[in-house]
């Protein structure tokens, strides 16, 4: 997945029954995905509004996975919505679904010439701040063409906003065109911002490090169980940088998308150039997110960790 701004080609004969509106800005109106782009838009605020109505109800939450991850009856609700939507408008592509995994369209066959499409669908983003009553979730979509995201949508329910960036044509939220962090850093260090996969174990060597060299050399580290929403927040300038270990892949793209279309850079651990793919291990997407001024005090940051590996 390279995250710099692009054009891929792609099929463009789905029709666009979405209108413009107060979300989709003008330098998106002609350009390419731009019917995609309003699809995605509508859809997490359609999505939004269902998980917002029934916050404060009971539903039924179930355990998913061993280290304390939930899924609720909003997150299928939402996930259902959201497909559905996609496969009325756009039957023939992939979908891969946080809760339902992939879904295969019409006629799909990986084998097949030409660009390959899929949606990644992130129903509930925060589940687990949902379930302890804690309002900080987020309904996010993204459009990937082959491996480069091109259409990404993230709306919060809670506040009514929403965030969406069509590649080439950069990132937009309800005050206009982001552009990040403004500004010089400030002298008691950056605001930064943390995310690790699901399959990260909670005594993992290489996470404890890492996660503990930003949080002695930062002002603040975040982790809001929601990915999505701190890449909203980055995307804004609400922060610094974001450093993800093993990130998930299904909120990514969109995410990423955001970033880069706001003139942000995302790089690898290292401080190479960021290689990870939808379908790749999540082994490849460890990054560091931030403007490109600020990328060599952040990979510094990441670089001193690997000293504290001799800390007792």
């Amino acid at each position: 997945m390279g995250i710099t701004r692009n054009e891929p080609a792609g099929p463009q004969d789905a029709p666009g029954p979405f209108p413009a509106g107060p979300f989709a800005p003008e330098a998106f109106a002609s350009a390419r995905f731009a019917a995609e782009q309003r699809l995605a838009v509508a859809t997490v605020r359609e999505a939004g509004a269902l998980v917002r109505a029934r916050f404060q109800d009971e539903y039924d939450i179930q355990p998913k996975g061993d280290e304390g991850d939930v899924v609720t009856d909003l997150d299928l609700l939402a996930e259902r919505l959201v497909v559905q939507r996609i496969r009325e408008n756009y039957p023939h592509d992939r979908i891969v679904a946080e809760e339902s995994g992939t879904l295969d369209g019409d006629g799909d066959d990986a084998t097949a010439a030409g660009p390959r499409r899929t949606w990644l669908v992130d129903p509930l983003d925060g589940s687990n701040n949902v379930v302890i009553g804690l309002p900080a979730y987020v309904v996010g979509v993204a459009l990937c063409v082959d491996d480069e995201p091109v259409v990404g949508a993230i709306h919060d329910p809670v506040t009514d906003r929403t965030w969406s960036a069509l590649t080439g044509c950069g990132a937009y939220g309800p005050h206009g065109r982001m552009t990040g962090p403004s500004g010089p850093l400030a002298a008691s260090g950056p605001l930064l911002a943390w995310t690790q996969g699901h399959a990260v174990a909670r005594d993992d060597p290489a996470a404890r490090t890492l996660k503990s060299a930003l949080e002695i050399r930062s002002r603040r580290l975040l982790q809001l169980w929601a990915p999505l929403l701190t890449w909203s927040m980055l995307a804004r300038g609400d922060i610094d940088g974001f450093v993800g270990y093993r990130a998930e892949a299904i909120d990514f793209p969109a995410g990423a998308l955001l970033a880069a279309e706001a003139g942000l850079e995302i790089r690898s651990l290292d401080g190479g150039a960021f290689q990870g793919s939808i379908d790749g291990p999540d082994t490849d997407r460890s990054f560091v997110a931030g403007r490109p001024q600020d990328m060599p005090y952040l990979l510094d940051l990441v670089r001193r960790s690997e000293a504290l590996d001799h800390v007792p």
